[in-house]
């Protein structure tokens, strides 16, 4: 667990607030309060500018995050802020921030890729929506997921946000696993909104290597592919889908082995490389030279 504990380069910090909280429904509820979601402008009646829809979440590092929000405010971040003076980020920031804090504070946790059931409406044909949540280690060993981004009960859900059922939300490799297996449709696992419909099973393979990189302590941006991810389908061999089977069922198990985690991360089809490429919402694609401390 002490991995677990641990700042990737990516959720370090750097220095935090003396009166930050070590609880984690507290942690998730400060989140919360400084970030929104690039998407929820219209949803709490805040005109959003579109550069901080555009380029925040960009931002790949959580003391980027960190910069950028005092920028906004003079304020203690442990303090209430209104919407103009948070981070517009994604639900990757969320996961990230609240991963950070939680390392930060003693409890171990790491960042999920995966699927959510409880922001759809039924009007998309995406019933499983791209996500990300944060993962935390309780006192008796076991783990729960945990999503910040409903964290202040804005959202209507039935369950408590630290404890997100797994059936609400499917990490990467148990979607790969029950499209594979015939137990779900592909076609309802992506991104459905009317601009930007992705769907489908390449899209369940990119986020089964992404969230095996976010267990290994590379969370990349929910829009970075590389090897197995970026892959077209007709070039996925079998011997590609047995890999992918393979990191599946690691980041599907109910005990999640590190060791597993570390064997097929080095695999050159599922390794995170020192360029890859980022798909970015609204500022085009465009490959990134990673440093190789952010490669795991």
């Amino acid at each position: 667990m002490d991995f677990y504990l641990k700042q990737s380069p990516y959720s370090d910090p750097g220095a935090v607030p003396a009166d930050l909280p070590t609880d984690p429904g507290e942690l998730a509820v400060l989140v919360r309060n400084l970030l929104i979601h690039r998407e929820e402008g219209g949803y709490f009646g805040y005109a959003m500018p579109e550069e901080r829809r555009h380029e925040d979440a960009e931002a790949r590092y959580v003391g980027e995050i960190l910069r950028i929000l005092r920028e906004r405010g003079r304020a203690p971040l442990t303090e209430h802020r209104e919407f103009g003076e948070r981070f517009a980020g994604t639900c990757r920031d969320f996961a990230l921030l609240l991963c950070a804090f939680l390392r930060a504070t003693g409890t171990p946790a790491r960042v999920r890729c995966g699927f959510a059931t409880y922001f759809e409406d039924g009007s998309s044909p995406v019933h499983h929506g791209d996500h990300w949540v944060t993962e935390y280690r309780l006192p008796d060993g076991s783990w729960r997921l945990a999503d910040a981004q409903i964290a202040d009960g804005a959202h209507d859900v039935s369950f408590d946000p630290l404890d997100v059922p797994r059936d609400q939300f499917l990490v990467a490799g148990a979607g790969w696993l029950a499209c594979r297996g015939g137990d779900a449709d592909p076609g309802t696992f992506g991104v459905g909104l009317p601009e930007n419909d992705l769907r489908g099973l390449w899209f369940v393979r990119a986020n089964v290597v992404r969230d095996l990189a976010a267990l290994g302590g590379v969370e990349v941006l929910p829009w970075d592919v590389w090897g197995l991810a970026a892959k077209d389908e007709p070039e996925v061999t079998g011997d590609d889908l047995a890999l992918l089977d393979a990191a599946a069922a690691v980041e599907a198990a109910s005990v999640v082995s590190s060791e597993e985690v570390r064997r097929l991360s080095a695999d050159p089809r599922l390794a995170v490389p020192d360029e890859i490429i980022s798909h970015t919402t609204y500022l085009g694609v465009r490959k990134v030279r990673l440093p190789e401390r952010l490669r795991g």
